[in-house]
């Protein structure tokens, strides 16, 4: 008998050595290279697969009749995905465990009842699927369920039902016969990534993959898996919130600057079309520590609750805790105020937090995170009705933000009576907004308006 000749693959971005190594010389990852054999093939009938008739064809020769987009009868998700499903396409949706992405999809699957659905589970069976179903009470006697975790089963069924979209929960269960890894390898997931984005392009097929995620919070598998899928949607928030956030990383028919924002109840996922009342609490009227700031996420305008916590150090060391704020850029502002402003935080403990459990990036909020700290700090509280925006340089100056007429336009809309913005708005139609709007240019001068006025 032949002896079977193996490979140690990378799992993180598929290199391969004839020995296990410690470190991926490629991607640099530790402890990520294992065993696999090679079976060797002449060809492999899923590699063989190509499109029938295919040829080259100049652009003006090309038709887009067939290459509407399909609505997902989610507007939340139609806008990520920038205006819906494209013929042909593959979708790889991922997120953390429990986060929402099977329900999401189920949800999908239902709602679209003028389209004829495949939908196969490899985590779950038809029963678990069905009480699923019966939470969200939502039926669709267009959609078809299969229980199934091999490639050639599951490419044999589209054949035969012809489905109008496919959907498949998880990618990581999937494995083919043709490879002897075991399911989620990086060969397996290339391969079966592979035949299904070649069946989806021969039939115009849209299909949606769900994908694991890594202890790191990555996709799961290899780097290559990203790219040859057309769209990359991850699922952000905590599992103790309510509120998740939908984000492109990916998309080669849309832009990757949208984003969703759903609320998980009893019945899935509920779209929210106001975030900003939901994350905003009404309720903090005389209490220090609290800032509005007027944030954008994407192309979305955003008001979000900045909450702060400032305290005598009880241990030598000084404690800084952030939550869905990036605690170096914390540490940062922390040392603008004591060098350029003043003010004596070097033995204090600060805890910040952003209310609802999203995490923002957006350097504008840097404006309330130094209210929020400052108000803590001088147990001085911030009139609820004031909003503010702006990005803090090393230097203490308030610097300049993009589309600051749609954040003044989302404060003024939920009531807010002053807004706070940096010193740069004659360029600006200013005089069209009914809030009243204070320019500011330095930190020290910032707060003088603040605490003294307000």
């Amino acid at each position: 008998m032949a002896k079977v000749k193996t490979v140690h693959v990378c799992q993180n971005c598929g290199s391969q050595s004839p020995k296990w190594v410690g470190r991926c010389t490629n991607c640099g990852e530790w402890n990520t290279f294992v065993e696999e054999a090679v079976v060797k093939e002449t060809k492999s009938p899923l590699s063989s697969r190509t499109a029938s008739g295919s040829k080259p064809q100049k652009l003006n020769e090309v038709r887009t009749e067939q290459t509407q987009r399909i609505d997902c009868c989610n507007r939340e998700l139609n806008r990520v995905l920038g205006g819906g499903l494209v013929p042909g396409s593959l979708v790889l949706v991922g997120g953390e465990p429990g986060i929402g992405k099977s329900t999401l999809v189920l949800q999908v699957a239902l709602d679209l009842k003028s389209k004829k659905i495949l939908y196969v589970s490899g985590e779950e069976s038809i029963q678990q699927i069905k009480i699923r179903a019966n939470r969200l009470k939502r039926e669709n006697d267009n959609c078809y369920f299969l229980s199934e975790t091999s490639l050639e089963n599951i490419l044999t069924h589209c054949e035969h039902l012809e489905p109008e979209v496919l959907i498949i929960d998880s990618i990581q269960t999937v494995a083919t016969a043709h490879i002897e890894s075991s399911p989620g390898s990086v060969s397996q997931i290339r391969e079966c990534t592979n035949a299904i984005l070649k069946f989806s392009k021969e039939r115009q097929i849209p299909a949606i993959l769900i994908g694991h995620i890594t202890k790191e919070g990555s996709l799961a598998g290899p780097k290559v898996l990203e790219h040859m899928v057309d769209t990359v949607l991850q699922f952000e928030g905590e599992n103790q919130y309510l509120y998740r956030i939908l984000r492109s990383i990916k998309n080669r028919f849309g832009s990757t600057s949208e984003l969703g924002i759903f609320e998980m109840n009893n019945e899935g996922m509920r779209e929210v079309s106001n975030p900003s009342e939901l994350l905003i609490n009404r309720d903090h009227e005389g209490l220090s520590g609290t800032a509005i700031s007027g944030a954008i996420e994407g192309n979305r305008p955003l008001l979000i609750e900045i909450q702060s916590l400032v305290s005598t150090a009880a241990y030598g060391t000084p404690q800084r805790s952030s939550t869905g704020f990036d605690l170096r850029r914390l540490n940062m502002l922390l040392a603008v105020l004591e060098k350029r402003a003043g003010f004596k935080l070097a033995s204090k403990d600060v805890f910040l937090n952003i209310a609802g459990g999203i995490k923002v990036d957006d350097p504008a909020i840097d404006l309330a995170v130094i209210s929020a700290i400052l108000s803590s700090n001088f147990d001085l509280a911030i009139d609820k009705k004031l909003c503010f925006t702006g990005e803090v340089g090393l230097s203490g100056e308030i610097r300049a933000v993009n589309r600051l007429e749609q954040r003044i336009a989302e404060a003024e809309k939920l009531g807010m009576q002053k807004i706070f913005i940096p010193q740069n708005g004659k360029s600006l139609n200013l005089s069209k907004f009914k809030i009243q709007i204070e320019e500011v240019n330095r930190v020290d001068d910032f707060f003088k308006k603040l605490f003294q006025k307000n």
